[in-house]
């Protein structure tokens, strides 16, 4: 069994590697003021930014849906892997060299799978660039020379060949220490009749890398005419590809595509080579599949949520483009809005026009050309016959429907009058009108397709995604982090605000705040974590290694729940402007006088139940307590945090 890694090496991952520069990997961020970065949630779709990150502290914590932890619980949750592999990928990206205990040294056979399958990958690829020096990968090199593309190209995208062969690759990797079991799960090897084969024979070979740069899979193009296959074969789906959720090219875009606000969508993998070394390198591609929903929220994350932010598709004039518009539709309106389309002279790809014509028609057809939604209807509307009553009425009917499903009235209006041009009714009022009778019988339905009142589905009502998981968002709204919690209680405020100096400003607050008892939070989830925090060894103990001491918080939570609550109090900015001994006196006392009160009302209480049937000596210990108590709340009011 392999070993416990070493309790000095996991803090020493934690504090090589910046949450930020992970966390930027996956999805962009902005200042979010008080030292804080914000960015949309990669663990729930949301359309503005709830995802915040504290670099100085190495917390994250999305106040949608309640995730939060450090460096090493983000990408355990976004990639699926388990502790030891999320802390051996962290190590070997800092150059760290773990220690095992009860154990010694890890062995490979037993690291996590997802860590294996991509070490396959990458030992895959490496054997694929090589190959493509060899004698037989001539018609390889030759296709990519035919297309524009030299030695340097194929080395900068790590284009690769695979041997015509039955099984190179597999007896590679067998050498390289991976089981039959790993090539199989990989996809790199398929079941043959003697055993596992190479899935990919005599193909050109790209590498398709997640948002992290490791590589997850390939897509091979047939290069001979003995090649039964189909003309692009990907990676089928395994535990690390799935090819709804990857995008060729977005290792090397997207940074690009986070400074820029800018997403070029092309075809295939040729395109993205080509508008790359023309100079516009935000171009990414989907794998075998159609532009959807999971593709969205990637560009999305990355282009946040801003004005500025613009998604152009270079499909060609046909269909598919004016598939891709509707699916922008169907999606997500918000991502439709800000989408285009360009469609290049004589319907070329962009890695045709860069050969036809160079790099600067490349980088001209990607300048915003044509709205998605327009290109949509005027596809719509271009298959009736517009000079008469009832092409008009049947293209108006179809468009209509789409236009409909804009949820934002006055974008939905705007779309319905340039509706009126395209299908050239003069009276737009009318068309507008019937834009939302549409949507009002599709909303009256409670459906969530066409709003056709004849038979189709109409867009439900607004989801309230909060508290949501990726896997399963939620129906109702979520309970706000515990089953106590009332804002609007100033004693909760007050109480929430002194859990947050405690955990980001202890200096502030120490020693006092460790005096304090749990019994003080009124609301059962504040009382837990001052509970963690006097088991993680105070507030006083964040005065030494500040992370360290969050660590230890949050390792004293009982629960998920009050872990979240935690890393949420860890990075949440405070209600005042000035935040300093003052601020943090005033809510220690307030704390402490709350306290204070409450005592002296159940002791009075107590007394007044039971009226005569108190023994003698109970009631002056009784009144002794009531005395002191309002000497001491007498005192907190006169001379604040210095009669703690």
């Amino acid at each position: 069994m392999a070993g416990r890694i070493n309790d000095d090496d996991v803090k020493a991952v934690r504090d090589a590697v910046p949450i930020d520069s992970v966390v930027s990997e996956y999805l962009q961020l902005r200042s979010a003021g008080g030292g804080n970065l914000k960015g949309l949630c990669p663990f729930h779709d949301e359309k503005s930014p709830s995802f915040q990150v504290s670099p100085g502290k190495g917390l994250f914590h999305c106040f949608g849906c309640q995730e939060g932890g450090d460096t090493i619980a983000f990408v355990m949750k976004i990639d699926h892997l388990s502790f030891s592999e999320t802390v051996e990928r962290l190590a070997a990206k800092a150059g760290i060299t773990l220690r095992y205990e009860e154990g010694g040294y890890n062995p490979s056979h037993q690291r996590g799978e997802r860590i294996r399958l991509i070490e396959a990958h990458q030992a895959a690829a490496d054997f694929y660039v090589r190959a493509l020096e060899s004698p037989e990968a001539e018609i390889g090199r030759k296709f990519l020379a035919e297309r524009g593309f030299d030695q340097d190209a194929a080395t900068h995208f790590r284009v690769g060949y695979s041997p015509a062969g039955w099984d190179h690759l597999t007896r590679y990797l067998r050498g390289k220490g991976f089981s039959d079991k790993e090539l199989i799960t990989s996809g790199l090897s398929q079941d043959g009749r003697r055993g596992p084969i190479d899935r990919f024979r005599g193909r050109l070979m790209w590498p398709i890398s997640d948002t992290a740069g490791e590589i997850v899979g390939f897509g091979a193009r047939k290069l001979r005419d003995d090649d039964n296959g189909p003309k692009y074969l990907n990676t089928p789906e395994t535990p690390i590809y799935k090819k709804s959720q990857v995008l060729y090219g977005i290792d090397l875009a997207k940074k690009d595509i986070a400074k820029a606000s800018r997403a070029v969508v092309v075809e295939g993998y040729t395109d993205v080579m080509a508008c790359h070394l023309a100079g516009v390198t935000t171009a990414i591609a989907t794998c075998g599949t159609a532009f959807g929903n999971d593709h969205i929220k990637i560009l999305r994350r990355l282009l946040m949520d801003n004005g500025s932010a613009r998604v152009i598709f270079t499909f060609d004039g046909d269909s598919a483009g004016q598939k891709a518009a509707l699916r922008a539709f169907e999606d997500d309106q918000k991502f439709a809005a800000e989408t285009y389309i360009a469609i290049a002279p004589d319907n070329m790809d962009p890695c045709d026009l860069r050969l036809a014509k160079g790099d600067d028609a490349v980088r001209d057809l990607v300048e915003p050309r044509t709205p998605l939604f327009e290109f949509a209807l005027r596809q719509i509307v271009g298959r009736y016959d517009l000079e008469t009553p009832a092409g008009r009425a049947a293209a108006l009917d179809e468009a209509a429907a789409v236009v409909a499903k804009i949820k934002t009235s006055s974008v939905q209006r705007e779309v319905a009058v340039q509706l009126a041009g395209f299908v050239g009714i003069l009276d737009q009022e009318f068309v507008v009108r019937r834009v939302a009778q549409l949507a009002r019988w599709a909303r009256d339905k409670g459906g969530d397709g066409r709003g056709d009142p004849r038979g189709g589905r109409g867009p439900g009502g607004p989801q309230d995604r909060r508290g949501g998981t990726p896997q399963q968002p939620v129906q109702t709204p979520a309970a706000p982090s515990g089953p106590a919690l009332n804002l609007r209680s100033p004693a909760h405020r007050t109480e929430r605000e002194l859990l947050k100096l405690a955990l980001q400003k202890p200096a502030l607050v120490s020693p006092a705040f460790d005096a304090y008892g749990a019994d003080e939070f009124t609301a059962p989830p504040y009382a837990a974590v001052r509970q963690c925090i006097a088991e993680a060894g105070g507030a006083e103990r964040g005065l030494g290694d500040n992370r360290e001491y969050l660590v230890a918080v949050m390792d004293a939570a009982p629960n998920n729940t009050v872990r979240s609550l935690v890393t949420e109090l860890a990075v949440e900015v405070f209600m005042g402007r000035t935040i300093d001994e003052t601020y943090a006196g005033m809510q220690l006392v307030h704390v402490r006088l709350r306290a204070v009160d409450r005592r002296i009302g159940e002791v009075q209480g107590s007394l007044a139940r039971l009226g005569s049937n108190v023994a003698p000596d109970d009631l002056a210990a009784a009144q002794n307590e009531v005395w002191v108590l309002q000497q001491y709340a007498q005192s907190l009011r006169a001379r604040g945090a210095d009669a703690l």
